[in-house]
């Protein structure tokens, strides 16, 4: 079997209502049938969204097949061990040209329960924002359920929800049950867990293509929305150069911050895990093995596999990447 390496794969681009054309314009991210792309899925193992690999040997091969095939040497022994032949995270570009609808995720046992899905924790990185550009994460005070439907039947839940302006660099996490939205103007990263199962609470009475005004999830939401006041929105990170610097860690996935100005040694043996990077600034290059280089831009990602053990990060000349694992000791 043939030595794994650092892989790239094909974006999945996903046309949305409230989608724009920065994907297009910052990251080159073509498909000229779609008129509005919102999203760019770089790593899923989403059933009916798979990822296929673009670099090396292993190029047209699916993520999921390469799970099936490598096991534990891809994403790590205790990866395997808990999520089986599922690939555990999802990793997204998403442009918001509009807002998107105010929704909540389930967590797994609701999630597994009705859906037969994992839930949905995520995490945001703000790469860019247009000036006064926000977006909704948790309720600016506690409510009672009957309040909150109060102001959802009177669609004035804006007088209830935490908005917050964002500026690049900016980290919100996302755990599930907590409402939250993505405002017009901005393009962040998500990291989150592979699920695709959203309850849209309230779509601004927005029609799509056809005239006809997209699902609620009115109920299904209702019992598993945090009601109480979030006072901290936004994850307080001090990046620090040519270090890994925490920035989420939680059951389902750690990421760190790394601004490189100069090349950085990483080890990754002790994680048993794979290590996801996203380029979210600047560019680098991954030399690995026998002398093999890899070139990561802004707006992409790529997979290194649990078992390539050492890989040096070489910024051209700078790069701000997410450093992106899931800790086996949290397993």
């Amino acid at each position: 079997m043939n030595t794994l390496y650092p892989l790239k794969f094909r974006p999945i681009l996903k046309d949305k209502i409230w989608g724009g054309h920065k994907l297009q314009a910052s990251f080159g991210k073509q498909a000229p049938e779609l008129p509005n792309i919102g999203e760019s899925w770089e790593i899923s193992g989403v059933e009916g969204s798979e990822s296929v690999v673009s670099n090396g040997f292993l190029e047209g091969n699916t993520l999921n097949e390469l799970v099936e095939t490598y096991m534990g040497d891809l994403v790590g022994d205790s990866v395997f061990e808990r999520f089986g032949e599922q690939f555990p995270l999802l990793i997204k570009f998403i442009d918001a040209a509009d807002d998107l609808s105010i929704q909540v995720h389930p967590d797994d046992e609701m999630a597994m329960d009705r859906h037969q899905s994992y839930g949905k924790t995520e995490m945001w990185y703000v790469m860019q924002a247009d000036a006064g550009a926000k977006l909704i994460s948790g309720f600016a005070r506690s409510v009672t359920r009957d309040e909150y439907l109060k102001h959802l039947e009177h669609k004035t839940l804006n007088q209830i929800l935490g908005y917050h302006e964002v500026t690049p660099g900016d980290i919100f996490f996302m755990p599930s049950g907590r409402v939250h939205a993505i405002g017009a103007g901005i393009l962040l990263a998500e990291i989150q867990q592979s699920s695709d199962v959203t309850y849209r609470i309230y779509d601004f009475d927005r029609r799509d293509d056809q005239g006809n005004l997209r699902e609620l999830h009115t109920e299904l939401a209702l019992d598993c929305i945090d009601f109480s006041e979030l006072k901290d929105a936004k994850t307080v990170c001090q990046p620090q150069a040519n270090r890994s610097v925490r920035a989420v860690e939680c059951d389902y996935f750690t990421t760190n911050l790394l601004h490189l100005t100069m090349p950085v040694v990483k080890d990754y043996y002790p994680i048993d895990s794979f290590v996801i990077y996203v380029c979210v600034e600047g560019e680098c290059f991954l030399q690995y093995g026998d002398a093999q280089t890899l070139g990561l831009c802004c707006g992409e990602s790529v997979l290194v596999p649990a078992s390539l053990n050492d890989v040096t990060l070489v910024p051209a000349p700078t790069a701000k990447l997410l450093e992106v694992y899931i800790d086996s000791e949290r397993v």
